[in-house]
């Protein structure tokens, strides 16, 4: 079943989002200062082309304080306008009784493009 919404989910949007955050993230490692943002756009860029059978796991031991310094300097860097675009996309699915899972998934997504950081995702899939 994942394979199935994985597949709906890029033909209905999810190859949109991901090329969002590939873009964004190239852009982002063009500087120095940009590179540890890229590098956390490129992780939501790969969960964004096969999100279903995901999942994210926290992992406060790897960042300690920096991992929230960077989680509140990524709010404001552009985080918000891209938890906008997967709430966007949320609300537009789940108008359908169909779209909702892609919805969800959708809302799921926007809650980690908040603070990706300390955040590590997880396959069960293989």
């Amino acid at each position: 079943m994942n394979i199935l919404g994985n597949i709906i989910w890029l033909v209905f949007g999810g190859l949109g989002i991901a090329v969002e955050y590939f873009v964004s993230s190239l852009l982002l490692m063009i500087t120095i200062f940009g590179i540890p943002f890229g590098i956390a756009t490129m992780r939501l860029g790969i969960l964004a082309l096969w999100p279903f059978g995901s999942h994210v796991v926290d992992q406060p031991q790897d960042g300690g304080c920096l991992s929230v310094f960077m989680d509140i300097l990524w709010f404001f860097v552009g985080g918000f306008w891209i938890a906008l675009t997967h709430l966007g996309f949320g609300l537009l699915l789940c108008i359908t009784i169909v779209g909702i899972p892609w919805g969800r998934m959708h809302f799921r997504l926007m809650w980690l493009a908040l603070a990706p950081f300390g955040k590590e995702i997880v396959n069960n899939d293989f």
